[in-house]
């Protein structure tokens, strides 16, 4: 079992890289970064594409996680809901980050919810904004350079669950069992979590780190990993 609809790909260097660095990390191997072991460079390229684009924004982590819930959530995309509801409970608090999950924003500031609530209109229909919602970003501080960048970021976020809930990516137990209970709670939608990642886990150890493992300045960036 790979934790996806699709088999897991041999082994290539760049693979292997993804997966050392996240037992290095998180003492398990992710099933997305095990989906991605398709095509690594492609991963790395397009964390790094989110990145860039967020830096434009020149928003804060708070309100990034706040960006990647509130179009997670809205998506039915369980994985980056329950990774990002932890993110985001780590650089506020549990209930909060719940809130964005369930949409009810409690405890945002004004100009978070209105990002929150551009996020969820993006991932929602994106053919159904108007010149209002632009407004809206503009008069909660936001210049158009920030609004274009915020929603590039998002779409990127979007693009990348999408690929990973068609495949049939699911969330790690060793994830769930990480998270606050509000957090966990608060995602009742997308693919269930995967109880049998937990089983898996010591036959990835033992065939992941046979090899010995090395430093890897190429490391995707922490913040963007699903």
């Amino acid at each position: 079992m790979s934790g996806s609809f699709l088999e897991e790909p041999p082994v290539s260097h760049q693979a292997q890289e993804l997966f050392d660095e996240d037992l290095a990390e998180d003492g398990f191997v992710w099933n997305v970064t095990r989906l991605w072991a398709h095509q690594p460079d492609t991963v790395r390229q397009l964390f790094e594409l989110m990145s860039q684009a967020f830096r434009a924004s020149g928003l804060s982590f708070r309100q990034r996680g706040i960006l990647v819930t509130a179009a997670a959530s809205t998506l039915g995309d369980s994985y980056c809901s329950l990774a990002w509801g932890g993110k985001l409970a780590g650089a506020s608090d549990a209930p909060l980050a719940a809130g964005v999950l369930t949409g009810e924003d409690s405890g945002l500031t004004d100009q978070e919810k209105v990002i929150a609530d551009w996020a969820r209109k993006v991932a929602e229909d994106p053919n159904a904004t108007t010149p209002t919602d632009i407004q809206a970003l503009r008069d909660c501080g936001l210049d158009d350079g920030q609004i274009f960048a915020v929603t590039t970021f998002v779409a990127l976020r979007l693009a990348f669950s999408t690929i990973n809930d068609s495949l049939g990516a699911q969330p790690d137990a060793q994830l769930a069992q990480s998270l606050p209970r509000e957090v966990r709670e608060a995602v009742t939608y997308g693919r269930p979590v995967d109880d049998a990642a937990a089983d898996r886990r010591q036959q990835q150890l033992h065939s992941v780190t046979r090899d010995g493992g090395n430093g890897y300045p190429d490391r995707c960036p922490a913040e963007d990993a699903c």
